[in-house]
């Protein structure tokens, strides 16, 4: 017989395996991206410096960092922080990235409201991703205390509030990424349909990852309801 439990676990390997093919597809569709050049001839820092210009944004650096796909835009050092394949490109996959990046700093100049309480329990949710486990193997070794079990999935909820946040962030960020690069002219109308498949792929892999994250969540109440009765 098989509890709920069981087939939560079931959901999260099937999320699991999605979360895969979508990190997968997010290197396949920005390569392919990669390859074709933006018309206005823009590399990832010129989009980045046009776009928060026109945004009235001037405290934000552009910079860039090693890797693939490390962009970033950090709210603490107000830097735009681009990967070497989209820093210096001028193909349509670094336009949008550039582009979704300048999303969140305009999201953080406006105040945002999803990003702000994402900021706002960043501390905790870091704390919780990396504490929660330890408190409830903690819990199981004596003897199922319930209170270190409790305070453990509390701590994780917060990493799951993050995640589940986060979407609504990444999802606007990617929106004005689109309309801007067309309405700026950097991008034209094909173009931008090719960059929002770019940034469509990267959506999916929040959104997987949000999913298991809250099948984690239920998981973990199941089994300690199943233990408490």
């Amino acid at each position: 017989m098989f509890y709920m439990s069981d087939y939560l676990y079931i959901l999260i390997l099937i999320m699991g395996v999605v979360s895969l093919v979508a990190s997968a597809r997010v290197n396949s569709v920005f390569n392919k991206y990669s390859k074709t050049l933006s018309m206005s001839g823009m590399t990832g820092e010129d989009t980045a410096r046009r776009m928060l210009q026109a945004a009235g944004i001037t405290d934000v650096v552009v910079c860039q960092v090693p890797g693939k796909l490390t962009d970033h835009y950090d709210p603490i050092n107000k830097k735009l922080c681009l990967s070497e394949e989209v820093y210096g490109m001028s193909s349509v996959a670094a336009v949008g990235v550039a582009a979704h990046e300048c999303g969140h700093a305009i999201q953080h100049q406006e105040q945002y409201l999803p990003l702000t309480l994402r900021s706002l329990i960043l501390p905790v949710a870091n704390i919780g991703s990396k504490v929660w486990i330890w408190l409830i193997i903690a819990g199981t070794i004596f003897s199922y205390n319930q209170f270190l079990i409790n305070v453990g999935i509390f701590v994780f909820s917060f990493a799951v509030i993050f995640q589940v946040i986060t979407l609504p962030v990444e999802f606007d960020a990617s929106r004005r990424a689109i309309k801007l690069t067309e309405s700026y002219g950097i991008l034209s109308s094909t173009e931008a349909g090719d960059c929002k498949k770019v940034l469509r792929a990267a959506a999916m892999t929040y959104v997987a990852s949000a999913a298991i994250a809250v099948l984690q969540l239920l998981r973990l109440m199941a089994l300690y309801g199943r233990r408490r009765r």
